[in-house]
């Protein structure tokens, strides 16, 4: 049983507010691997248990793992069976540099395609629309900081839905924890994180193609590795944040959740290399480790459209609301007993996979 005695939720005046690496020494329990990050945090998803940290609460750029928290935010609310035809309005605002999944204006898109774009390309044109269906983007963030309330966090503002860098805009390292573990209770979030390959759109036609995760851990990509049991989560990139990672990954009925913001050492895969040292000490102390804090059970379920509803939406563009998935049953806390299972939805070993992006190649993946 794993070692629990005498730690609470982790909150203000917490050993967890401290700058330094936080493990409680134990015998037979090797400290926690020396890394560059600026701020990490290794926790047990089930129990909560938080095994080590460094910096856990330091307020910094979170790049493209803010979108964790709009997906938290924005998954419950649309069918992902539901169509939306694309307007210019959706595409405004995307700034310069931003990944694109590739959407085109009049385009048909089911919300499971939108999806696919957020948590596979990191799309800020998927980001957008999403938005737009939801009232717009300053809505989007307004319900983004509230969500992040109710889940408890204290180190997040939210500027830009999308992560790009803004100015004031800021998360941490526990928070971003909460927001992977809130999401890890959602079966379609577990889904989309984990999915290494999708078409785009679903659908098929002339203008479909394949796109591919840009998490390199979960698909073993450009020197990296992939990791045994990997659940995606996010991976994010920008100028000011430099590489972040929040990654889940299960073994032996144990499912550790990892979170490494901006690693130092200057190598191009630091923040690959530097979770999976952190997700291999993890799998090594967790059954002795006494707990340096524990992050709360996530309570994110918000208004979920029921079949037959109408979706209130911009400009109208919402079709076939309230279809449900086939089967789906109501939320419950997805266990991840299936998420390492990828469906290819169809896709044939010679397809081109091609991933659409503006600006430069990416160290990590671009807000």
């Amino acid at each position: 049983m794993d070692d629990l005695r005498g730690v609470h939720p982790a909150g203000a005046g917490s050993r967890l507010d401290g700058n330094g690496v936080q493990f409680l020494p134990k015998p037979g329990v090797s400290p926690p691997p020396g890394v560059s990050a600026l701020s990490w945090m290794v926790s047990d998803v089930r129990s909560g248990k938080i095994l080590a940290a460094k910096a856990a609460h330091r307020q910094l750029p979170p790049a493209s793992t803010l979108k964790t928290l709009f997906a938290v935010t924005l998954l419950p609310k649309f069918p992902q069976r539901a169509r939306w035809i694309v307007s210019n309005e959706d595409l405004v605002g995307i700034e310069a540099g931003s990944s694109l999944v590739g959407i085109k204006e009049g385009g048909r898109y089911s919300v499971a395609d939108l999806w696919n774009g957020v948590f596979l390309s990191s799309g800020g044109d998927a980001v957008h629309t999403l938005a737009t269906m939801n009232g717009g983007w300053k809505k989007t963030v307004a319900d983004m900081q509230a969500m992040a309330k109710r889940l408890g966090a204290r180190d997040t503002a939210v500027k830009s839905a999308d992560g790009f860098d803004a100015p004031g805009q800021h998360s941490s390292a526990y928070d971003l924890s909460l927001f992977g573990k809130a999401g890890l209770t959602n079966r379609d979030f577990a889904r989309f994180a984990s999915t290494k390959w999708a078409r785009f759109p679903e659908a098929g036609g002339k203008d479909a193609f394949g796109i591919q995760n840009t998490n390199r851990l979960l698909v073993g990509a450009r020197g990296v590795e992939a990791y045994r049991g990997l659940i995606g989560v996010k991976n994010g990139y920008t100028t000011q944040a430099g590489n972040t990672l929040v990654t889940a990954a299960q073994r032996n009925g144990r499912t550790l959740l990892v979170t490494v913001m901006n690693p130092q050492s200057g190598t191009e895969n630091a923040v690959y290399d530097e979770t999976r040292s952190l997700l291999d000490w993890g799998f090594a102390a967790a059954p002795r480790a006494a707990a340096v804090g524990t992050l709360p059970t996530p309570s994110p379920a918000g208004p979920r459209n029921e079949a037959g509803n109408a979706v209130r939406t911009a400009h109208g563009g919402l079709l076939a609301a309230g279809e449900r998935r086939t089967g789906s049953p109501a939320p419950f806390l997805w266990t991840l007993t299936a998420v390492g299972v990828v469906s290819l939805a169809g896709l044939g070993a010679g397809m081109w996979w091609r991933r659409k992006q503006r600006g430069p190649a990416d160290p990590g993946t671009p807000a």
